[in-house]
């Protein structure tokens, strides 16, 4: 009886799965071939735009190979259903024979403020196949006009200095009459500023509006509060923060850009039934001051629970005995759109461990050196007092270490409430640590009630790199962390001490990894900006950017020049002439600022730092590393100078091209003449004066060769150590690798003692180091002066990982990875290396592995893109995909070049195995 039963039961269960399976509909399945990933202006769905004519950009997705986009259509239109039906559109590209898929201008109709307009792309390749319409994206402009701001900037009452003091806490309550249809916040600072509606944070930001030239140029955002909105009564609240506007900065000089915090808000709200309504700050609102009694990015927070105004950003809230405001009538056409990226709350750290120092300190070790602040959950007495201390290493005898933070205090203060478990994270202080002292809390300490927060701007990673090597793994390890700690809103020089500021030396060393690491196309070109806007009017650039040093901080050989450096690194990365366009007047004021100041041709005046932090130990018999100023600044000059002649190319500027190659011209003979004798030797016989003659082609041909063997005979004279400074580390493996020794290159990189860079690395550093010695050999610490264990100078050694090692480049001709060059270089006795890089056309690979004397790169090209790929050391036939390449019809243009073999090929994945030679290359 059972078995027929439970027969029958089965029987029924299956005549109905069909009906089941009918219910649950699978998702549609995207087409091979279609359109992806639309951004305008570098950003998603953007709700803040100021372009006149916003740039587009879209990405092929096929997994066919030798796929080109041969023509594209965009249409734009106000409405998004009649969009999908091709109606009523607002503008409409036709179709456009061309292949370009990045920076495509909207050509329509002006836009006005507040517009917002939806977009679509389709393309044809080379196949003949269209792609369907891609998804419907928008962008919304942002206010365009000073008269499109009718709010008012709003203040306290209190006329004294209260730089260091208590955060003023504004609020107002209001009333919406109908069911909201779109609610637009517009909201900026003197200062920083947190704002909420009805008791919930409106935004992942923090440290908004960023860090810009205030005066010039001061960020607003814009946020979609659409979901935070009631019908009926709600309530705002903002709190606002000393900062970067007036807050304690370097030689704790206070009120750089002004001495009152204020606000600037305006919401507008439309309606269902198409009624619009202003909210804006201006008389009618309230302040008062609350538990964040002072706030400082260099010393920390004071928070005091006890004074926390409980739900003081909703509408039950009572606010009786709070303060009007004032108003002032500021003219607002300083205000810009947000460009960069907004700083973000990013990966979170449990502790590695907890423990007490030989000194009885109670510490937590979060195994990483990371930038952010710590959050904890904690019970406590009211009135009781927890004090968080954060230090980067620890001293010799394994205590607490900050006399490396000079006068910043990196401190947060939490007195509780004594209200059950309190939860505490600051609010407008960041801090650069991997260790915590906590003093006033003896409970135990675990993940389950504290963690480190890592806090950085909003870039998404792209890059990755690892190879067989451990060490060379930390390494890039390490050289993402420093980046990641030091990109808050601008590139600074480091995030723990009483600095922090956008040091213009160490953003050009560094530019070009960054943009490997990591997307920091509008990072950069947001910063590039304040660069303009702080640069004096005789085309002098200041040592740090935004500028808060004196008028005289300005004009060092290898500091400015990032003025042209960044610019055209951006261009190569991101394929982006606007930012040449942008920043040319710069670039040519700069190079006419140093025309103007030299004398027969040498720029031999002024003050200069020269290669910052080069090795100048006593170890060598020959320990005489210091490289002569003036020849660096000339070589700069050229540099400068050059890349001056390139963006006049780029940009068609047919008369600046002669005027500045004859100024090349010039500077280079000068250079011969006065620091090289006629054999070709320099008169700093230093590894960075050869390396940037070298690098900037500076020497006449028959010249470098045996120029490259001095820079060789130097290293060997170091034991194959590197002795270079910021000025010359970017570029000394470069130099060795064009020139045929790339050998003595992977010698320099694999070197473990010091200096060198894995020397930090096997002292157990996570991030790179300001110094090759921030720990010496004996343990002991260098100057505290100045030693931050969180510098990125040093970690451009990046960019010779990911163009030589794993040999990816783009080429100068087409950037941005239109054109990509891969040509890996085997050695160092690693037995495999892989990059990825997901360029604004989609990923790039390139991975090689040496097994039994066999050679494999698996090489990955995105849609509408192609590559010349140079095999290394081939031996023999070379198959790609078990196929010999001659009978591929995938591959063309093959030839040797020297004992390698060179080849071109379109998108799509590849492998290639042959036997490789063993010679040294």
């Amino acid at each position: 009886m059972c078995k027929k039963v439970c027969t029958r039961i089965i029987i029924l269960l299956f005549s109905y799965l069909p009906v089941i399976v009918h219910a649950q509909k699978a998702p549609p399945v995207p087409p091979p071939f279609r359109v992806d990933n639309l951004i305008c202006e570098y950003k998603i769905n953007p709700i803040s735009i100021d372009a006149a004519n916003p740039r587009l950009g879209w990405k092929l997705i096929t997994r066919d190979r030798n796929v080109q986009q041969v023509a594209y259509e965009v249409r734009v239109g106000s409405n998004a259903v009649s969009l999908l039906k091709g109606k009523e559109l607002l503008w409409t590209s036709g179709k456009v024979a061309s292949g370009e898929s990045l920076h495509v201008y909207y050509g329509g109709p002006a836009l006005v403020s507040r517009q917002k307009v939806y977009w679509q792309v389709r393309i044809w390749n080379n196949r003949q196949q269209v792609t369907p319409w891609s998804m419907v994206n928008s962008w919304k402009m942002g206010l365009l006009k000073p008269t499109d701001w009718s709010a008012k900037w709003i203040e306290d009452n209190y006329l004294s200095d209260t730089t260091g003091g208590p955060s003023p806490m504004f609020r107002k309550t209001f009333k919406l009459d109908h069911k909201v249809r779109a609610a637009h916040l517009y909201i900026t600072a003197h200062g920083l500023y947190e704002a909420q509606f009805n008791g919930k944070r409106i935004s992942r930001d923090y440290f908004a509006p960023g860090w810009t030239s205030y005066n010039k140029r001061l960020q607003y955002q814009v946020y979609d509060v659409t979901a935070d909105l009631l019908k009926g009564d709600n309530a705002i609240g903002v709190t606002l923060g000393d900062g970067w506007y007036r807050g304690y900065t370097y030689n704790h000089r206070k009120n750089v850009y002004g001495t009152k915090l204020g606000l600037l808000f305006q919401l507008e709200v439309v309606y269902t039934n198409g009624k619009r309504v202003l909210i804006n700050s201006d008389k009618t609102w309230k302040v008062a001051y609350g538990p964040i009694r002072s706030s400082s990015f260099f010393d920390g927070e004071v928070y005091d629970a006890r004074k926390e105004k409980k739900g003081w950003s909703t509408i039950a809230y009572k606010d009786l005995n709070w303060d009007s405001v004032r108003t002032i009538d500021t003219i607002k056409d300083n205000l810009v759109a947000s460009f960069g990226p907004p700083v973000r709350k990013h990966e979170m750290f449990k502790p590695l461990k907890v423990f007490t120092t030989p000194a009885g300190e109670h510490v937590v070790d979060f195994g990483q050196n990371l930038v952010g602040w710590v959050q904890f959950k904690l019970k406590a007495k009211a009135g009781d007092t927890i004090k968080l201390f954060h230090a980067e290493v620890l001293d010799q005898k394994g205590n607490f270490y900050t006399k490396n933070l000079r006068t910043a205090k990196q401190e947060n203060t939490y007195i509780f409430k004594g209200d059950s478990v309190e939860t505490f994270e600051p609010h407008f202080t960041f801090q650069g640590f991997r260790y915590l002292k906590v003093e006033g809390y003896d409970g135990q300490l675990d993940s389950t009630n504290v963690v480190a927060n890592a806090v950085y701007s909003d870039m998404a990673q792209t890059g990755m790199f690892s190879t067989s090597n451990p060490l060379i793994n930390q390494l890039q390890h390490n050289i993402q962390w420093g980046q990641k700690g030091n990109f808050i809103d601008v590139p600074t020089d480091c995030p723990q001490r009483d600095e922090r500021m956008g040091w213009t030396g160490d953003a050009q060393a560094f530019c070009r990894t960054a943009t490997f690491n990591m997307d920091v196309a509008g990072f950069f070109t947001k910063w590039l900006k304040d660069l303009s806007a702080d640069q004096h009017k005789n085309g002098a650039v200041p040592y740090v950017i935004p500028d808060m040093l004196d008028s005289a901080s300005a004009a060092a050989s290898g500091w400015s020049d990032v003025a042209t450096i960044a610019p055209w690194n951006i261009y190569l990365a991101y394929g982006d002439k606007q930012v040449l366009e942008n920043q040319y007047p710069s670039m040519i004021a700069w190079v006419g600022y140093i025309t103007k100041h030299t004398r027969n041709g040498l720029w031999d005046t002024g003050n200069h730092f020269g290669d910052w932090l080069f090795y100048a130990g006593t170890d060598y018999a020959d320990g005489a590393a210091l490289t002569d100023k003036n020849l660096i600044a000339q070589a700069f000059y050229a540099y400068s100078t050059q890349l001056v002649v390139n963006a006049a190319t780029i940009l068609g500027k047919q008369d600046d091209i002669k005027k500045y190659t004859d100024l090349l011209a010039d500077i280079k003979k000068a250079f011969l003449a006065e620091y090289v004798t006629p054999n070709g030797r320099m008169i700093s016989g230093t590894q960075t004066s050869y390396v940037l003659a070298l690098n900037f082609d500076l020497l006449p041909e028959n010249l470098r060769e045996s120029a490259a063997k001095r820079l060789v005979n130097n290293i060997e004279d170091y034991d194959e150590h590197i002795t270079t400074g910021f000025l010359g580390t970017p570029y000394i493996c470069h130099v060795l690798s064009r020139f045929g020794h790339t050998d003595i290159a992977y010698d320099l990189l694999m070197k473990e003692s010091y200096p060198s860079w894995l020397y930090p690395v096997k002292n157990g550093a996570t991030t790179i180091w300001e110094r090759w010695d921030g720990i010496k050999p004996n343990g002991t610490f260098e100057d505290p002066e100045m030693n931050s264990f969180n510098h990125y100078a040093y970690g451009a050694i990046g960019d010779w990982m990911y163009r030589v090692i794993a040999g990816i480049n783009t080429d100068e001709a087409a950037p941005g990875f239109h054109k990509i060059n891969i040509f890996p270089h085997p050695g160092g006795k690693l037995t495999n290396a892989n990059a990825e890089l997901e360029t604004l056309y989609g990923k790039v690979k390139s991975a090689w592995s040496i097994d039994n004397g066999i050679f494999t790169l698996d090489i990955i090209v995105p849609p509408n893109t192609t590559a010349t790929i140079t095999l290394p050391a081939v031996d023999g036939p070379v198959t790609e995909g078990n196929i010999d390449i001659n009978t591929n019809k995938d591959i063309a243009n093959i030839k040797p070049v020297g004992g390698d073999m060179q080849m071109d090929i379109g998108s799509g994945i590849y492998q290639f195995k042959y036997i490789l030679k063993t010679h040294k290359k």
